[in-house]
């Protein structure tokens, strides 16, 4: 047997150990790039058996960001507040559409971005745009409803589309839904047309009828098979219902065509709603949020001595106890009063007493009508022309994501 010299012996060591040397210095220096040019809540970490698994930092959600126990983060007042709001600009977010943006519309004003809801005794967390999109991580967030519902859909992406770097987020319309992705965090935050939950003849996402309205009060599934699955669901449905006193519908029979009071009919499709709720929800892995009434300020007589106005001009919330006649407080008890029944935990988004002080915050003239610009001899007819239903974008609808942001918040950290 050859007995190799000592210093060969050595080199026999020495060469695969600088060779091991070298793959793992290559190895870390892909790694440090993968990290370097990873989302900051993503960390690299070797595994028994070779290679290397992705491990997501938990949201960091300290006390000062959680609502305090006790606190109805629903009751306050709007203070004002040029500093912190708006959270965005019309600018900042290109994806809004002209109904919304009142500013680029010829909006004289822009004091109503500038009014920061703070509830009495609490307050709400600084809304986090990358805290959300990692809560939202691997999951779908979808806003169900009527246009109104839209504009808190649009607000939404507008908190988080900042954030998130070109070419790593898109939007794309499939009617009936509006996808927004974040490529990065595999998530999407979607919008669903159904105005009144149930099925009807205005379900079509873009030419939808009016004034002819007919609901089928016991249909949900050509709706619903679009929910299945979802992880947090935020429904909404009420204004396409207060057209009249009263609303075709049908039951079973599709040709038995009857005439419903709203407040029955709406009772009704809100149980064919519910059902679907119970049957199809699975409560550890979905979330369901349902939002109250999105208010009216169509009579401004309601809130100071009118001349027959309506929210047109209007620059200011209204102070102190007010309710307008454009919430129905029927169709409030029957919201209560169905989710009050329900097995599954749906959780109430009650935006309507703190959107009923906004009487400024609206589209009025500066919004679309039909899908166009006011003409300028409609803007000149507010009494006639003037959107008090929709709102705009930087608005209200953003302080509802701000709350819908905290619960979210709040079940991570105690998740």
């Amino acid at each position: 047997m050859t007995i190799l010299p000592s210093t060969d012996r050595r080199n026999q060591f020495i060469f695969p150990a600088a060779l091991v040397s070298l793959l793992f210095i290559a190895s870390l220096r892909i790694v440090l790039e993968n990290l370097k040019n990873s989302h900051h809540s993503r960390s690299f970490f070797w595994q028994p058996g070779g290679g290397y698994r992705v491990v997501r930092r938990p949201v960091h959600v300290s006390n000062d960001e959680v609502i305090e126990k006790g606190c109805n983060i629903f009751e306050g007042k709007w203070v004002w507040d040029n500093v912190s709001h708006p959270l965005y600009t019309e600018e900042s977010c290109p994806l809004l559409v002209k109904q919304v943006t009142c500013l680029k519309n010829g909006r004289p004003d822009s004091y109503y971005q500038n009014w920061k809801w703070q509830p009495d005794g609490c307050n709400l967390p600084r809304f986090n745009a990358l805290k959300l999109l990692e809560i939202l991580r691997d999951k779908r967030l979808m806003f169900v409803g009527d246009s109104v519902q839209r504009g808190m859909f649009d607000s939404m992406v507008c908190l988080v589309q900042s954030v998130i770097p070109e070419g790593k987020k898109s939007l794309k319309r499939v009617p009936p839904r509006k996808i927004f992705r974040a490529e990065e965090y595999n998530a999407s935050i979607e919008y669903y047309w159904a105005p009144f939950l149930v099925e009807s003849i205005s379900d079509h996402a873009t030419n939808h009828t009016v004034l002819k309205r007919l609901v089928r009060l016991d249909s949900i599934s050509n709706h619903s098979k679009q929910w299945e699955g979802v992880d947090i669901l935020v429904f909404e449905s009420y204004v396409w219902w207060m057209h009249k006193p009263t609303i075709n519908a049908t039951y079973g029979n599709l040709k038995n065509v009857q005439e419903y009071n709203v407040t029955k009919a709406y009772r009704i499709a809100m149980e064919t709603w519910a059902n679907w709720i119970e049957t199809s929800i699975n409560t550890h892995d979905q979330k369901v949020f349902f939002m109250t009434m999105s208010p009216t300020h169509l009579w401004n007589w309601e809130w100071k001595t009118g001349d027959g106005g309506n929210c047109f001009g209007e620059s200011q919330p209204i102070q102190g106890p007010y309710w307008g006649t454009g919430s129905n407080l029927d169709i409030m008890g029957i919201v209560k009063d169905v989710l009050g029944r329900l097995r599954v935990n749906v959780r109430v988004l009650n935006i309507t007493q703190l959107s009923e002080y906004r009487k400024d915050g609206h589209a009025s003239i500066y919004g679309e009508r039909k899908g166009k610009l006011l003409t300028k001899e409609q803007r000149s007819d507010p009494k006639n022309f003037a959107d008090c239903i929709h709102w705009c974008l930087p608005g209200v609808p953003d302080t509802w994501n701000e709350i819908l942001y905290a619960v979210l918040l709040q079940d991570y950290r105690k998740f």
